[in-house]
């Protein structure tokens, strides 16, 4: 990766010290003049850190260097995230924080996707991130249920189109900032309170600082400065708190590339060390060693990246699908369905539910998805409509789903994998067992569904079908693309 700072202005290229580097001098003139003795400042190994390590790794990263599968899935990603931020472009939550960043103003760095306003990168990464988020039909990795696909590419389009990067080099952005965010969620092992969009923003982090041409040891102090800034409480899924998380992934990983690429610093084991990142939200189960280990021999943008297929919750999608298939080979009536029952390593206990009040609610509603599969033998993106969410043959059943008490023994290989059991009123019982869902690593990605997606969400861009199909067409050969801004005046109207 080039050492030349795209992303910062021409003025900020003087010479500056850092804390250490003045305390340093400070302390040196001091000794000099007789005021005390020399006084040795610590200072750790270079090379030392397992951050810096990491950042070494993902700063060398060539586009020849990936497999073409990862390339394919970060192209997925793009067309995916586009997708869910049209339809997560007409949600409140999204319009008010679009409109305040439209108040601020600031200069004209990127584009604000279907809106057509130049921002501030930091601004247009933040409300892109909020789009996709809000509609809860983004991505989502399959181990840490982290929408990673959206925090890389709303950053990464976003430096792309200010330092006119190429489709190779956005491409690649996109792929070592997923493997960022992959590697941080497998050191933490678990965040229990926390949201994943404290994964998520190092993927970004890490998109951005390659497109801004950060060298190695500058890439290590933002992804410190973001682990130190990343916040993210787990209840707020419940309210537009989820999507206000997206948001401020995506703004502090922009914010912390730009600081670190003017020369400011911070921490270098911010991430690994004893009171750092990892053991301040992961607690006693967190492995450094992870952020690591065996660099470069899969990549998680392969093997763990689940593109939604259906709305809400991405670790309620296995038992959703599970529910459908068994609904398809019942085909019974509502009326005529006495359980439904539900089992999975996660999947535990449900809590008695009443109809969803609206998308919020609906999105991650257990219950509402599965009586809704069984209801309509189907669960796609219409189920996110006011009309789904109101349907009277879904609030026949939503009081009938239940946790299995004599699950079957099954072996998952994904710990959100479900099975689901319908159970009629005559006593005949139809099972189905979903592991990994469609549309993830495990399972195959196709491009058939992720343009199934990509033009049922569009047309709430309000783009016209022909721009909406030249965007798609442009998506899947970006590496051939030259100036990535072509893609970005493409979203916007007019």
């Amino acid at each position: 990766m080039p050492n030349e700072n795209k992303c910062a202005s021409a003025e900020t290229a003087r010479a500056r010290f850092t804390r250490r580097q003045f305390l340093s001098k400070t302390f040196a003139t001091a000794s000099a003049l007789g005021v005390f003795p020399a006084i040795g400042l610590s200072q750790q190994p270079e090379g030392s850190s397992l951050t810096l390590t990491l950042s070494r790794f993902l700063a060398a990263v060539r586009f020849e260097d990936l497999p073409a599968l990862a390339v394919e899935h970060a192209k997925m990603v793009v067309a995916s995230t586009l997708a869910s931020a049209a339809a997560g472009s007409r949600i409140e939550s999204a319009r008010i924080v679009r409109e305040l960043a439209k108040e601020r103003g600031g200069r004209a760095q990127a584009t604000l996707w279907y809106d057509g306003a130049m921002l501030p990168l930091a601004e247009a990464a933040r409300v892109n991130a909020m789009q996709s988020d809000a509609a809860a039909s983004d991505d989502s990795d399959l181990r840490n249920v982290a929408h990673t696909g959206t925090t890389v590419a709303a950053t990464g389009l976003a430096a792309a189109e200010l330092t006119r990067a190429t489709g190779r080099e956005l491409l690649t952005a996109i792929v070592t900032g997923y493997e960022a965010a992959g590697r941080v969620g497998e050191a933490l092992v678990s965040q229990s309170g926390f949201h994943a969009s404290m994964i998520a923003a190092f993927g970004g982090t890490v998109a951005a600082a390659r497109l801004c041409g950060l060298t190695d040891e500058q890439m290590m102090h933002a992804i410190s400065l973001t682990a130190t800034s990343m916040g993210g409480i787990g209840i707020g899924t419940n309210s537009w708190a989820r999507e206000y998380h997206a948001g401020n992934a995506a703004l502090n990983a922009v914010n912390a590339v730009l600081a670190a690429g003017r020369g400011y610093t911070a921490n270098d084991d911010m991430l690994e060390a004893p009171r750092g990142f990892l053991a301040t939200i992961g607690g006693s189960e967190h492995d450094p060693a992870n952020l690591v280990r065996d660099l470069g021999q899969e990549w998680d943008i392969v093997t763990h990246l689940a593109i939604k297929l259906v709305p809400g919750a991405h670790a309620f999608h296995p038992a959703v699908e599970a529910a459908v298939n068994a609904a398809r080979e019942a085909g019974v009536e509502p009326d005529r369905v006495e359980r439904i029952l539900v089992s999975g390593p996660r999947l535990r206990s449900v809590r008695p539910a009443r109809p969803p009040a609206d998308l919020i609610e609906a999105i991650h509603s257990l219950p509402y998805f599965l009586a809704s599969a069984v209801a309509d033998r189907d669960f796609s993106w219409v189920h996110a409509t006011p009309e789904k969410i109101a349907s009277a043959r879904m609030a026949q059943l939503i009081g009938r789903v239940e946790s299995d008490p004599s699950p079957p023994p099954v072996d998952y290989a994904w710990s959100w994998g479900a099975t689901v059991s319908i159970v009629t009123t005559s006593g005949q019982r139809y099972t189905s067992t979903v592991d990994a869902p469609r549309g993830s690593g495990p399972r195959g990605i196709e491009w058939s569904d992720i343009d199934g997606k990509y033009r049922a969400l569009m047309p709430e861009s309000g783009l016209s079908l022909d721009r909406t199909e030249e965007i798609l067409a442009i998506i899947h050969r970006l590496e051939e693309l030259s100036d990535a801004s072509e893609l970005a005046r493409l979203l916007a109207p007019g």
